[in-house]
C-alpha cells in the first residue's frame, strides 16, 4: 500500500499497523488542483486505493477468522490438561475419545500420567509437565485473544478508510459529472441568447 498519494488537505497521512489513513476531501476543486490531477486520475487513484484496502480486509478475516477457531482449540486444550490434572494421584484411569485422523476416532485409556505432549504445529509435538502444558496454553490464549482484539480494531479502522474512499469517489465522481454538465448548458446558453 506505499504509492504515492495525492493528500486532501496537506497534512501528512497518518496509518494504523501499516494501513495508510484516507483523507476526506471536503472541497473537491480545491483538492484536483493541489494535487494537479485531474478528475479521472483522481478517480483511478481513489479506486485503486479501495482495491488495496479491499486486499487487506480479505487478509485480515482471514487471519480472524483462524484465531476465531484457534481459540476454543486452545480453551479444549486448557480443559483436558486440567481434567488430567484433577484426576491425577486418585489412581482413577480416564477413559477418553480422541481424533486419529480426520473422522477416525480411538478410545484411550488414559492412566496416572505427570506429563502430555502438545502438537505445536509444523509436525512438532512436544512433552511437558501437565504445570508447564496449562502456563504454556494459558499464555498462547491470552496471546490469541489480545491478538483478536488487535485485529477487530484493525478491521474497523479499515472498514472506516474504506467508507471514506468511497465517499471520496462519489464526490470527485459527482463533481466532474456537475461540471460536465455546466460546460455543455454554457455554449447552448450563449447560443440561446444569440439567436
Amino acid at each position: 500500500m506505499s504509492s504515492s498519494s495525492p493528500s486532501g488537505s496537506g497534512s501528512d497521512l497518518t496509518e494504523r499497523r501499516g494501513i495508510p489513513a484516507a483523507k476526506f476531501i471536503q472541497d473537491v476543486e480545491t483538492y484536483l488542483s493541489q494535487s494537479g490531477l485531474d478528475p479521472n486520475s483522481a478517480l483511478a487513484f481513489h479506486q485503486e486505493r479501495l482495491q488495496q484496502y479491499k486486499v487487506v480486509e480479505m487478509k485480515l478475516l482471514a487471519q480472524q477468522r483462524d484465531l476465531q477457531a484457534k481459540i476454543p482449540d486452545i480453551e479444549k486444550c486448557l480443559e483436558v490438561v486440567a481434567t488430567l490434572e484433577a484426576k491425577k494421584g486418585t489412581g482413577e484411569a480416564l477413559l477418553a475419545d480422541f481424533e486419529v485422523s480426520e473422522g477416525i476416532y480411538s478410545r484411550a485409556c488414559i492412566e496416572d500420567t505427570d506429563s502430555v505432549c502438545l502438537w505445536l504445529g509444523a509436525n512438532v509435538m512436544l512433552e511437558y509437565s501437565c504445570e508447564e502444558a496449562s502456563a504454556l496454553l494459558k499464555n498462547n490464549l491470552e496471546n490469541a485473544k489480545a491478538s483478536l482484539e488487535v485485529l477487530v480494531a484493525d478491521l474497523q479502522f479499515l472498514r472506516d478508510q474504506v467508507t471514506v474512499t468511497q465517499v471520496t469517489i462519489a464526490r470527485v465522481y459527482n463533481w466532474d459529472v456537475h461540471q460536465r454538465r455546466v460546460k455543455q448548458v454554457t455554449p447552448t446558453a450563449i447560443a440561446a441568447a444569440d439567436s
